[in-house]
């Protein structure tokens, strides 16, 4: 068995490698005719001779408030080239919304130019009017030539301000792109647009304008490297002008959240200590003295929780998020998610999901078999549907609005197809695997207390030592940790920033999951020293309910941080969050609860 595992989880690997290069053909089935033509050799390698042709590639345009509100580049009125052509695209690319097709602009390696007209254009009224909503709604687009990005505004908008009247809006439309391109020897190593105040177009009346576009290019030379030159979206990144601010505030993040960790164990190991002191007395003083507390419900405390099979469901299911999140961490650290490697991080994120879906069916069913489960299959159904069913549904949803909305959000068909296989024939198969070794696998509870036939009755308890509040007092702590660079990501993930320092995130990480152990284990004990002995359930949830916190932040940030709107936007971002904090909760609260379960076999031993 082991051996077949083996080499189905490698050849698992294999698949999925295969299933993520081929999303392209898929892709483009459905999206466009595929390319006919032959990319050149120097495409490949980035390395050109004067006069070759580099493409300028078009991606996508869209509200730069609303970065997953995203559009197809011709979905606006701007020059054709005879035949469009779209690049192939990896299934990460797809899942971020990429659309690359080719455009007019006729861009030769070291070749100046000076107002070359790209084409003329007769707007109808049509054509103004969709000109006219996107200037209103602050519309960018995005290119990209020879894999490097550039970004530019499709117009503006001029206030004219009269007394005792609202201000008039005027809509201009900027025709003129000034590209500027530096290169070192043979090799391309940035790249900057710019567009010209003084050309552009009133479109704000009118039914009918003929428009003429029109482009520079102007080549200049550069010591930088080849190798240094996504350095510039390094530095582009919207953290703190000085990066000895932004560590200073995770530095004293870190020392605050120590120190209270350092406080609140200080407390429990006196208590302990005083508490082992008076359980270890000599047996005459024993005899007279009734046992209370914690040790008085020793003979209930390894007491199996109800609903074990969902139990151990979100147990295997956040062990596997953990391992996963690891894995992401340590690509991050090694350099694989480097500015602006398109869809690199939603394939990692992809890959891994469906590669380490063994974790959960094997981490799930061991922990149902200890505890005395038999109904295994249920377990295993219950363990793949976890976190794909809801993520299922968010997705559908998303989806089908995207569609409603021409967005490019939409994921084609065949990519879907793509997606479904790899869940069909890699994932679920996994989870069954690991379900089945650990149904097979020889393991026993051995509790070290014998736990009685009838449970205790717990006493009537205040407020504050129920779930929702103990949940609070929990989710505090390591939010605090956290709490600095949410903003960070937030303003990476659904804005137009870059998040680059993933040492220091990894940092924040480590202690999250400290800090989420130790105060889980803190409040367990507090629980059991009021003689509540179930606390199985309740330390996965108090684990998890950082969770909830990050969730209520997304309400702050949305409301008070962001400029986002619009239904699609709002969609995206509360429905994708929910899935994030979802999975955070089963991480944490898988944390929380092997943690406390250490805690408790130790002091009962």
């Amino acid at each position: 068995m082991p051996r077949f595992a083996l080499a189905f989880w490698l050849t698992s690997v294999y698949f999925v490698a295969s299933c993520v290069q081929s999303t392209q053909a898929a892709t483009h089935s459905w999206v466009a005719p595929p390319s006919t033509g032959r990319y050149l050799l120097a495409e490949s390698d980035h390395k050109y001779e004067v006069h070759d042709v580099i493409k300028l590639y078009a991606n996508k345009v869209g509200p730069f408030s609303n970065p997953s509100e995203t559009y197809q580049y011709y979905n606006l009125p701007f020059c054709t080239p005879k035949d469009k052509e779209y690049k192939p695209e990896g299934l990460g690319e797809v899942l971020e919304g990429d659309r690359l097709v080719n455009t007019p602009y006729d861009i030769k390696f070291r070749v100046d130019k000076e107002n070359e007209l790209l084409c003329s254009r007769d707007l109808t009224a049509k054509d103004l009017q969709k000109f006219r909503k996107a200037v209103k709604k602050d519309y960018y687009f995005q290119m990209f030539y020879d894999d490097l990005p550039i970004w530019g505004f499709i117009g503006k908008v001029e206030k004219i301000l009269r007394t005792g009247e609202k201000p008039d809006l005027k809509f201009f439309l900027f025709t003129h792109i000034h590209f500027e391109v530096l290169y070192n020897n043979n090799r391309v190593v940035e790249i900057n647009i710019s567009t010209d105040p003084a050309r552009t177009v009133d479109i704000t009346e009118g039914d009918n304008i003929i428009v003429d576009y029109t482009y520079s290019v102007k080549w200049k030379s550069t010591p930088t490297p080849y190798e240094k030159r996504m350095d510039k979206y390094s530095k582009y990144s919207f953290l703190p002008q000085h990066l000895e601010i932004h560590w200073f505030s995770i530095i004293n993040s870190c020392v605050t959240v120590l120190l209270l960790t350092g406080f609140l164990a200080t407390i429990l190991m006196r208590v302990l200590k005083k508490d082992f002191v008076k359980y270890t007395r000599d047996d005459e003083a024993a005899a007279e003295e009734e046992e209370t507390g914690w040790k008085y419900i020793h003979g209930d405390v390894f007491r199996f929780p109800p609903q074990l099979s969902l139990f151990s469901a979100c147990v295997g299911t956040g062990s596997q998020i953990l391992v996963m999140a690891i894995a992401i961490f340590m690509l991050a650290l090694v350099g694989v998610f480097y500015p602006y490697n398109r869809g690199a991080l939603l394939s990692a994120c992809v890959v891994l999901y469906a590669l380490t879906a063994g974790i959960a069916g094997y981490v799930s069913a061991v922990q149902y078999k200890t505890m005395g489960g038999t109904n295994w299959v249920r377990n295993v159904l219950l363990t793949v549907a976890l976190f794909c069913g809801p993520m299922l549904i968010c997705f559908s949803f998303l989806n089908t609005v995207a569609i409603a909305y021409h967005s490019t959000a939409a994921l084609p068909f065949g990519t879907i197809c793509v997606i479904f296989v790899i869940w069909a024939l890699i994932t679920f198969p996994l989870t069954v695997l690991g379900g089945i070794a650990g149904k097979n696998k020889q393991v026993n509870f051995d509790a070290p207390c014998r736990t009685t036939n009838y449970p205790r009755e717990v006493p009537e308890l205040p407020w504050y030592r129920h779930t929702p509040a103990q949940m609070v007092m929990a989710g505090f702590l390591p939010f605090s940790a956290i709490y600095i660079e949410l903003y960070y990501i937030f303003a990476s993930v659904w804005g137009h920033k870059v998040y680059t320092i993933y040492s220091i995130l990894f940092i924040v990480f480590i202690i999250l999951i400290i800090v989420t152990a130790f105060i889980t284990i803190a409040l367990t004990y507090f629980q059991l020293a009021v003689e509540d002995h179930r606390w199985w359930w309740r330390s996965f949830m108090c684990g998890g309910s950082t969770g909830l916190f990050v969730f209520g932040y997304c309400f702050y940030y949305y409301l008070a941080r962001a400029d986002m709107s619009g239904f699609m936007q709002t969609s995206f971002f509360f429905c994708y969050m929910f899935m994030v904090c979802y999975a955070f909760f089963l991480m944490l609260g898988a944390v929380g609860y092997r943690s406390s379960l250490s805690f408790v076999r130790h002091i009962y031993k």
